[in-house]
């Protein structure tokens, strides 16, 4: 046993590092400023001159260490005079792209992506319960007013989904941004516009239920919304939690009705 320990210690010790290059040390230097708050987004990097007497490195290095930022959407990037690097807003829909491409490679089906997202959701609702503000009402209710107008509109008009689906996605995220939990709020961010990229892929190739229908089931989900957003002003985080895990169970038999049992997500990316 003893013998086994000691080989497997030594060949860790002997395997061969590579050290990181000038463009990795400078990318995770710049990096570090960006995630500390020191750099904030829609802020300019100093020029490229200031950059490279700085840490005393060429051209062709300071630009392969800003490809790297470009990579992570750390950073975007101008050419020309006027041109220069600019710190970006976080976007979940980055994350939600390389998550994507994990679950791909594991032949993850949409379904299990919805799955998970009705662990976390749920949850979130009832800790968004018990922390919430009177703004966090007033902006989850204003969703609902908009929605409320959209299908009163409707009554003579078609029904316009990819409006629907990107007020109702709103509803969903403030959910997840507002309950008080920062990790929770960005997985629950990624699954959801996983699941979102789905929707709007359905909208775009038709995959609709009959008018009278769509419009019954419009009315029904803004009546489940007041009901979480009354659950929510009166702090009843249980029941806000049983509600919301309810209303996802719903949701996915109009998400997933076109759908085979198992669409992996490969078809959904690609």
């Amino acid at each position: 046993m003893g013998k086994r320990d000691s080989t497997s210690s030594s060949a860790r010790v002997g395997e061969v590092m590579r050290a990181p290059k000038t463009a990795e040390l400078i990318a995770g230097h710049l990096r570090r400023q960006i995630v500390r708050g020191d750099l904030l987004p829609g802020q300019t990097l100093p020029a490229e001159a200031e950059l490279m007497e700085q840490f005393s490195v060429s051209r062709p290095t300071l630009r392969e260490a800003f490809r790297i930022l470009e990579a992570e959407t750390l950073i975007g990037v101008r050419r020309g005079a006027r041109g220069g690097a600019q710190v970006l807003e976080p976007d979940p829909i980055v994350a939600a792209r390389h998550v994507g491409l994990l679950l791909q490679l594991q032949n993850t089906t949409i379904q299990d992506v919805y799955e998970a997202r009705m662990v976390t959701e749920p949850v979130c609702a009832r800790m968004l319960a018990e922390v919430r503000t009177d703004d966090d009402l007033a902006d989850l209710r204003a969703v609902i007013t908009e929605l409320k107008a959209m299908v009163e509109g409707w009554i003579e008009a078609t029904p316009d989904l990819s409006r629907w689906s990107a007020i109702t996605y709103r509803f969903h995220e403030l959910i997840l941004q507002r309950c008080g939990n920062k990790t929770l709020a960005v997985q629950g961010a990624v699954l959801a516009d996983i699941v979102n990229t789905h929707l709007q892929q359905t909208i775009a190739q038709g995959m609709t239920r009959p008018e009278h229908e769509q419009k019954s089931r419009f009315q029904k989900t803004i009546r489940s919304y007041v009901r979480l957003a009354n659950l929510l002003e009166k702090r009843d985080g249980p029941g806000a939690e049983k509600h919301w895990f309810r209303h996802m169970e719903v949701a996915a038999t109009y998400l997933f009705m076109f759908d085979d049992e198992n669409k992996p997500l490969v078809d959904l990316f690609n």
